[in-house]
């Protein structure tokens, strides 16, 4: 990252932004992205230790789990909104101080008591926040993606992926040590704060001029409340929608089940279990850093089909593999065909920059009925088939995401030029 942060307004007085606030922007936006990754992590690699402490089922933690979710869908249907008030940057700044105190709060409340309500709560505003930050990170970088002239959501989202790997280690270190579960998660969401609010200095406004570029007016999207929900009347955006959420899914079952499966469906201990996650987030890391390359060979639709197919054949191996042991390469498989949905599906999402931030908080909220939905069906059917054969559910949704991959076409005339 650049060593002194652009002062200057997002675009300079010729309209366009120079070199230095460019790649300033981009490498911000890695460690943003790399900061929610850790978030996430820190707290999924925990849950078997939640889990202890409150003595709750497999049902139970489904509901509290619902929690992230719930809080998460709440965040998204206003995140829109959000953002056109107050712009991306801004929106981020406040979200990187709330997100990890509703983070915090759950870590402490799994301590001290513990307290099923107040680690619901906690982190229902860690959902929101952290919801409606993802939307704006998700406009800003593809705004980004069209000042820096290339694809490069995918690396983004492999940073994502970096921060969960480093919050899956450290989880599994704290696991290890026994460290309490408060002070793990308050030290994580003090880094959190302190390196999100020096990063967010570094963005620009999302509504920049590139050179050559005529200012766009704002149109019946950007406007108004109305307007801006309009956009959910779009079919390419409801497609691009059960892209993102079949992938979502995937993913998301990972971060919330793939630990307790590993050690329920499999007999490894939480200390392993926690290390089969970081197999899974690593396995998503080279799919995302290897997926820019193979956007720009093949296309965003082969691309996606070839992952939902890998998807699928990974979540077969974890659930009928008869070993540990075969189960990782299944969890490698899973990792790499989860990887590039949701970033391929935010860029799409994002091809028109007029229309950007409604489209992706549509999309975005569709994907996120993952995790809403996702959690409490998996428990229910966990807790009387077990949760590896709960995960079949993830099947179906993938293989609609391979369906609708045609919905992520490039546009004939792409924002985006090719590098």
């Amino acid at each position: 990252m650049s060593a002194t942060p652009p002062s200057a307004p997002a675009t300079n007085a010729a309209g366009a932004l120079s070199r230095h606030q460019v790649v300033a922007w981009r490498n911000a936006m890695f460690v943003i992205f790399a900061l929610c990754g850790l978030a996430l992590a820190s707290w999924v690699s925990r849950l078997p230790a939640v889990r202890d402490e409150l003595g709750a089922s497999t049902l139970d933690m489904g509901v509290l789990i619902f929690g992230l979710s719930f809080g998460s869908i709440l965040g998204l249907l206003v995140s829109s909104h959000i953002i056109a008030r107050l712009g991306a940057r801004t929106t981020m700044r406040w979200g990187f101080v709330i997100a990890p105190i509703g983070l915090a709060s759950a870590g402490l409340a799994a301590t001290v008591g513990p307290s099923f309500p107040v680690i619901f709560v906690g982190l229902a505003v860690f959902g929101a926040a952290f919801s409606i930050c993802d939307v704006g990170m998700n406009v800003s970088g593809a705004a980004n993606e069209r000042a820096l002239g290339r694809a490069i959501m995918p690396i983004y989202h492999a940073f994502f992926s970096f921060g969960t790997i480093v919050g899956a280690g450290l989880g599994a270190l704290a696991e290890a040590l026994d460290v309490p579960i408060a002070a793990h998660i308050g030290i994580i969401a003090l880094v959190i704060v302190a390196l999100g609010q020096v990063s967010l200095r570094f963005l620009q406004d999302e509504n920049f001029l590139a050179d050559g570029d005529e200012p766009v007016a704002d149109d019946d999207h950007s406007k108004s409340w109305r307007g801006r929900l309009s956009i959910w009347r779009d079919p390419r955006t409801l497609l691009i929608g059960v892209i993102v959420l079949g992938m979502a899914f995937a993913e998301g079952s990972a971060n919330d089940w793939l630990t307790l499966a590993m050690v329920d469906g499999h007999g490894v201990s939480g200390t392993v279990g926690a290390l089969m996650f970081g197999i899974f987030v690593t396995a998503m890391t080279v799919g995302r850093l290897s997926g820019v390359f193979l956007l720009d060979r093949f296309g965003r639709v082969p691309v996606l089909r070839g992952s939902a197919v890998l998807a699928i054949i990974g979540l077969v191996i974890v659930i009928f593999g008869p070993s540990a042991e075969i189960a990782i390469v299944g969890i490698v498989l899973w990792g790499l065909g989860s990887s590039l949905g949701f970033p391929v599906g935010m860029s799409a999402a994002a091809d028109d920059p007029k229309t950007a931030a409604a489209r992706v908080s549509a999309v975005a909220t569709i994907g996120y009925c993952a995790f809403l939905v996702g959690p409490p069906v998996i428990g229910l059917l966990g807790e009387h088939f077990g949760i590896l054969r709960a995960l079949l559910v993830v099947l179906v949704l993938v293989v609609a995401a391979g369906l609708a991959s045609g919905a992520a076409r490039e546009p004939k005339n792409p924002t985006v030029a090719e590098a």
